[in-house]
């Protein structure tokens, strides 16, 4: 297989935005595809901010970050992504969602191009056998932010060819990311681990173990972690947490993957972190404050 020098992104949310940041650095021409156009343009927004960040902390140079910019283009039309050597969905992670924009794409894509969801939990094979190119479909799983976190998760679903991991795994390490590979497994290997954690969280939340600040400051000061579990939880999307908690349940027909009823009930309110002010902290104010 050729080389990767043209990427298509599939939706311009943290996740989109983020990988677009990176590919785009790692000199690719980019095309960032929503159906959103105001969401493509705070996307930009957002990657142009962010380059200046990076800039500022001279982790890359005000010619880089220009550079990069004009690489990324924006559009409305997912037709226009299907020529691009790469094209990687970051939809929400629903995985009827994706399946339709694979199928929707399908007809735009030009014979060569692979295909890659930035999925953290659904299944790579299920999502390849939507498309018309299975051998050439594989799960790239970038953490995040995507532009400062150094971990990609390859997973191949059971009829990715050898020829597309090997070209994708090359590309991930050209943008400077370390690979792991994981199987075809619900949540793969870092959310398996991870996100039964926040959800373990909850429950001691839930049952008056200890209050907020208590469980996140026990594993920040007594496991090292940089976040507490709550607040990754928070940072990460409460709504994507349970979404990944019921892949895991659905999947492994265990009930120690069972989502905590605290999480579905704050899911259900609409309190979902960090992106829309609420979640287990109240980001309103200057300095977050927990709800409970």
């Amino acid at each position: 297989m050729g080389d990767i020098n043209s990427v298509g992104v599939i939706g311009a949310g943290q996740m989109g935005s983020g990988i677009a940041h990176v590919c785009a650095l790692g000199g690719r021409e980019v095309k960032l595809h929503d159906q959103n156009a105001e969401r493509l343009k705070a996307a930009l927004a957002d990657i142009e901010k962010n380059m200046a960040r990076q800039v500022a902390k001279g982790l890359i140079t005000e010619a880089d970050a220009k550079a990069a910019l004009s690489r990324i283009a924006a559009t409305v039309n997912l037709a226009e992504i299907g020529q691009a050597d790469l094209v990687i969905e970051a939809a929400t992670e629903n995985e009827e969602v994706k399946k339709a924009i694979f199928q929707a794409l399908t007809p735009s894509l030009k014979a060569t191009t692979l295909l890659a969801s930035n999925t953290s939990s659904i299944s790579i094979t299920r999502l390849a056998a939507s498309t018309d190119r299975p051998e050439r479909f594989i799960g790239l799983h970038f953490m995040n932010p995507a532009p400062v976190m150094k971990l990609v998760e390859i997973i191949r679903g059971i009829a990715t060819a050898p020829a597309t991991y090997e070209t994708v795994k090359v590309f991930a390490e050209s943008l400077g990311k370390v690979t792991t590979d994981a199987e075809d497994y619900p949540a793969f290997i870092v959310n398996r681990i991870l996100v039964p954690m926040i959800n373990e969280a909850i429950y001691a939340l839930y049952e008056g173990v200890g209050d907020v600040r208590s469980i996140d400051n026990s594993l920040k000061l007594g496991a090292n972690h940089p976040m507490g579990p709550l607040e990754l939880g928070d940072f990460m999307g409460l709504d994507v947490v349970l979404a990944i908690m019921n892949v895991l349940h659905d999947g492994m027909s265990d009930t120690k993957y069972r989502p905590c009823p605290l999480l579905v009930k704050y899911v259900e309110a609409g309190w979902l972190g960090r992106k829309t002010g609420r979640g287990f902290y109240d980001y309103s104010g200057p300095t977050p404050e927990p709800t409970r």
